[in-house]
């Protein structure tokens, strides 16, 4: 593999772990945990990992020679850091006693079940150290949830004597290692599973995980390209920039983007949700600014909008609903038709409340809405062009309002999506040391015999030596939630607290950086120079630990 100058000198970094996993590690049990809610269907679900003890490490005096190979998945959307999570699991692993292997399944836990895999050494892993991306064994969204699958996996598993999976995924696959676990567990085949928590959209997130593993070098990926674009848009001084962000559950991508680069205007989902506001009432709020801004003579600025926007919106969450239940259970009959037909079809079948909000929608966005939704049941809102839909209707208001004579401004709208470019990217100091740190810490649950187990670091605005690390049983974050049109265990999502202090921040300034232009340019993500600029978490990260 050719690799760039930055890589070869990237390589050489070695992330800093905390104290606890320094040396000889030992376990600290807490208190019997139970689940954030539905505590007695989650019980009844998972009787042989409900309820166990939240588990922190301390440093120890002897180190196990402990024997054990692990298997690895990489499931669902790419974080950056992922390839260090599989670094401190190999190296952990190695250190408990040389003779332990690690295999990593191929293409996520669709390679578990069709028994694809290779064997990870150290000479492959060194070219994958401190770099993004999951191309080392690649990522996929098959869901673990059939019994058919478990025994399948099952089989590659005595095949390589494998006594533990760890599962490196978002809130929906470590759900899937939970149920996993318990049916491991249940069936008393001796074989463990542990989950790490990743997903730049910041949405799995509780009491036990601050932060999940991406969201760092995620945001401050995007954060240096709307600080590019902010200086651009206020040296052409023509244009509106409206720049949908990842985040399909939470806005919290979004959010810690305002936070560091203070664009004129930042849409929470969460916050609309809560004031019931319709898409024609976001419009008018947008334009109101445009129009103000305007006036000053400024007829340039930028909009932050999170990507799940549209299914936050009360009215068209409740159309969502309704609709997901509906191709649940009549999805044959619907698929079959042609665009007219589908869409008098769904009207039809839809509530007078639901089939009228339906029928206000734009074309392409009512065609998206309806159609098949992702392996988690959800609408694949970011094929919908939420960005373009607000420039258009807000230069139609703007239209009206010149009509009228209440604007004399000028619009122009340009439209970006940042999604992929910050999935890959070169992991920050800060998720370089927190992803090796997880998954150093998955391999210590592995010996000390857990299972059902998410590995956990806490503490992270601390110096790294004073991090803590862990495990949380996934029992506890799960609730039931509708999905599919039926009622299954989840683990639950974090959205934007709006009693919290990122959002309180963001709230207290945005409207002087509505009138005013007051961009910041963080610039690039920086990995060699003082510690205050190279290994500084999030603002959201920082906000959330002040007390």
């Amino acid at each position: 593999m050719e690799k760039s100058d930055l890589q070869i000198e990237r390589a050489k970094y070695e992330p800093k772990l905390p104290k606890a996993l320094q040396g000889a590690v030992k376990v600290k049990e807490g208190e019997p945990t139970q689940s954030v809610d539905n505590q007695e269907e989650i019980k009844k679900l998972f009787p042989n990992t409900y309820g166990m003890p939240l588990v922190e490490f301390v440093p120890g005096e002897e180190a196990t020679q402990k024997k054990m190979n692990v298997g690895v998945i990489l499931s669902g959307g790419q974080a950056p850091g992922g390839h260090n999570v599989i670094c401190g699991l190999f190296d952990e692993i190695k250190k408990l006693n040389p003779e332990n292997r690690l295999y990593g399944f191929l293409m996520g836990p669709g390679g578990l079940v069709d028994h694809n895999y290779i064997e990870i050494t150290a000479d492959l892993l060194k070219d994958y150290r401190n770099t993004g991306g999951f191309d080392l064994i690649g990522s996929g969204r098959t869901k673990l949830e059939k019994e058919d699958q478990f025994e399948k996996g099952l089989q590659i598993i005595r095949k390589l004597d494998i006594k533990a999976i760890v599962i490196i995924g978002g809130d929906d696959s470590n759900t899937n290692a939970c149920v996993l676990a318990e049916y491991y567990a249940a069936h008393k085949y001796g074989v463990q599973v542990i989950g790490c928590p990743k997903t730049i959209d910041g949405d799995l997130k509780n009491d036990q995980i601050e932060t999940s593993f991406g969201f760092d070098t995620a945001t401050k990926t995007y954060s240096e390209v709307i600080g590019n674009i902010e200086r651009d848009c206020n040296s052409a001084r023509k244009y509106w920039h409206f720049i949908k962000l990842m985040g399909r559950s939470a806005s919290h991508i979004a959010l810690e983007c305002a936070l560091q680069t203070h664009p004129n205007i930042c849409l929470i989902s969460e916050e609309i949700e809560k004031n019931d506001m319709t898409l024609n009432q976001i419009v008018e709020q947008i334009a109101k600014v445009v129009a103000y801004r305007a006036a000053q003579g400024n007829n340039f600025g930028v909009v932050l909008v999170p990507e799940g926007l549209i299914e936050f919106i009360p009215a068209i969450g409740r159309l969502i609903q309704e609709l997901n239940d509906l191709l649940a259970a009549h999805g044959a009959d619907y698929r079959n038709l042609d665009k007219d037909a589908q869409r008098k079809y769904i009207i039809s079948h839809l509530s007078p409340a639901n089939a009228e909000t339906f029928a206000t929608l734009p074309d392409g966005v009512a065609r998206q809405l309806s159609l098949d939704r992702d392996p988690h049941g959800n609408v694949q809102v970011s094929l919908i062009e939420t960005e373009k839909l607000l420039s258009e209707m807000v230069g139609d208001l703007l239209a009206k309002w010149k009509k009228e004579g209440k604007y004399d401004g000028k619009f122009a709208a340009q439209h970006h999506f940042f999604g992929y470019e910050g999935r890959c990217a070169a992991p920050s100091n800060f998720d370089a040391d927190y992803c090796y740190s997880l998954g150093v810490s998955a391999a210590q649950l592995i010996a000390n015999d857990k299972t059902g187990y998410m590995a956990i670091v806490k503490n992270l605005t601390a110096k790294t030596d004073e991090w803590k690390a862990g495990g949380v049983p996934i029992t506890m974050m799960m609730n039931m939630e509708k999905r599919n049109g039926e009622m299954k265990p989840v683990i639950r999502k974090a959205l934007v607290d709006l009693d919290g202090k990122p959002f309180k921040t963001f709230a207290a300034k945005r409207d002087e950086w509505a009138k005013n232009t007051e961009y910041v340019y963080p610039g690039p993500i920086q990995y060699w120079g003082p510690s205050d600029v190279c290994d500084q978490p999030t603002k959201t990260l920082k906000l959330e630990s002040e007390k």
